[in-house]
């Protein structure tokens, strides 16, 4: 396959995307502006709620934009594959070079969990599912809730002003997952620095090197040392747990057998990777995004101060509002009609969870932020086999940060201007400057 289909449409069809839609879709640096690129889904979602998207310098690919296509497509998961082509959406000539550095995903050169399909998915899945299930993290609630209260209380000495973002949904989240993993306190910053250097590798602020992400083949050159520095870190964790096991993640990882084998070192790198990194980015961005809302919204803080029993919905809005997995890709295995398109074997498919979120077939008034929206049938954990494994994880830590943060501030309200990461993959707000009063 080329890295560009030269074969252009040569008409607008009923099939074909307009070529400002499917840039406004396709360019990670348009999810800086959430705004535009909500109102290029809202028309995909009324006009080609499955359409073919070409533009210059993507692959071609089917936008799938409706919540009930999304669940049709992923609820089938031998027909369309997560493994098969790219799972991530990226310029062709990137894909191309990394590629040639024989790395197709972002996790590495070891089995990533999100690109398995099948069997090897389930197998891979099952080393660590029943530890992130309710009954085992309600054993962390003492140690996550140290932690969730060392951070609002160090923002209540920043003097009514903080960056919210930078201060306590940067931090919250990777500490926490590092609890779990079994980390020293001192490897957060390199944890913290690595993570946004792979999800914000286009990000002009979150970058190893911006500049470089022009150039195809320094931009996979970029992302391949990110991922080796990755591989360093965790092959020292694996070896160390492999000698002196404990009572953590890390331990079940690095003694993990597949099929009566020991897992393979650079499997366990990836498992480690998509965990350290899925697990705190996605937090973060909803964390940071729910306070983002509440401060434009007062009448919401009124709201959940009234009655804090609606912080599990606030959550669940601020996770639908916020979406911080953008999308995923899959392949189609075999032709296939949905809504009416002919998706042909071999094509490629982008989930939009943005877009299904904000689905006016799913949602009353999906364009307004309500504490206690119900139901909220939101698909920011994905579906079907590849539904988040850390879902139930992500729920626990956010309602426990609010519950020490919400009852000790009177009122939110933005200190100046917040901005999006430029990305879109995993995305949340990057800069969240706000004023507050204590309660």
């Amino acid at each position: 396959m080329s890295a560009i289909d030269p074969e252009a449409p040569p008409s607008l069809d009923a099939d074909s995307v307009p070529e400002d839609v499917g840039n406004m879709i396709s360019y990670a640096a348009n999810y800086g502006n959430p705004r535009e690129v909500h109102a290029a889904f809202t028309w995909l979602r009324a006009n080609r709620p499955v359409g073919k998207v070409y533009t210059k310098d993507f692959r071609p690919y089917w936008v799938v934009s409706k919540q009930a296509d999304i669940l049709e497509v992923e609820r089938q998961d031998s027909l369309f594959l997560n493994g098969a082509r790219p799972l991530i959406l990226s310029p062709a000539v990137t894909q191309d070079a990394l590629e040639r550095l024989g790395n197709t995903a972002p996790s590495g050169a070891g089995k990533s969990l999100v690109a398995l399909d099948g069997e090897d998915h389930r197998k891979y899945r099952a080393l660590t599912q029943t530890w992130f299930m309710p009954p085992n993290i309600k054993k962390l609630e003492e140690r996550v809730r140290t932690i969730a209260r060392a951070h609002v209380e160090r923002m209540l000495t920043r003097g009514g002003r903080c960056d919210f973002h930078a201060d306590v949904a940067l931090h919250y989240p990777i500490q926490v997952i590092m609890e779990i993993l079994g980390l020293p306190p001192e490897d957060e910053p390199r944890l913290l620095r690595l993570t946004q250097q792979l999800f914000g590798a286009r990000d002009p602020d979150l970058s190893r090197s911006a500049k470089a992400m022009d150039d195809p083949v320094a931009a996979a050159a970029v992302i391949r040392s990110v991922i080796e520095d990755f591989n360093v870190y965790f092959t020292q964790l694996t070896l160390d747990r492999r000698a002196n096991p404990r009572d953590d993640v890390a331990s079940v990882i690095a003694n993990a057998t597949i099929d009566g084998k020991l897992i393979e070192l650079a499997d366990a790198n990836a498992y480690y990777q998509i965990l350290a990194t899925a697990g705190h980015d996605t937090t973060s961005g909803s964390t940071a995004g729910a306070i983002w809302a509440l401060a434009e919204r007062p009448d919401q803080l009124a709201k959940t101060h009234a009655n804090l029993g609606l912080i599990p919905s606030l959550i669940e809005e601020a996770i639908r509002w916020v979406t911080p997995v953008k999308h995923f890709m899959r392949t189609a295995v075999e032709d296939y009609e949905l809504r009416g398109r002919q998706i042909k074997a071999g094509d490629w498919l982008l989930m939009s969870y943005m877009s299904g979120n904000r689905d006016e077939d799913v949602f009353e008034d999906p364009f307004e932020f309500r504490v206690d929206r119900n139901p909220n049938k939101h698909v920011s954990f994905g579906y079907g086999a590849h539904l988040c494994l850390g879902m139930h994880l992500a729920r626990f830590e956010t309602r426990i940060l609010f519950e020490e943060l919400l009852p000790r501030i009177k009122s939110l309200a933005l200190d100046g201007e917040p901005k999006w990461a430029q990305t879109n993959f995993v995305s949340g707000p990057k800069r969240l400057p706000i004023r507050f009063t204590v309660a």
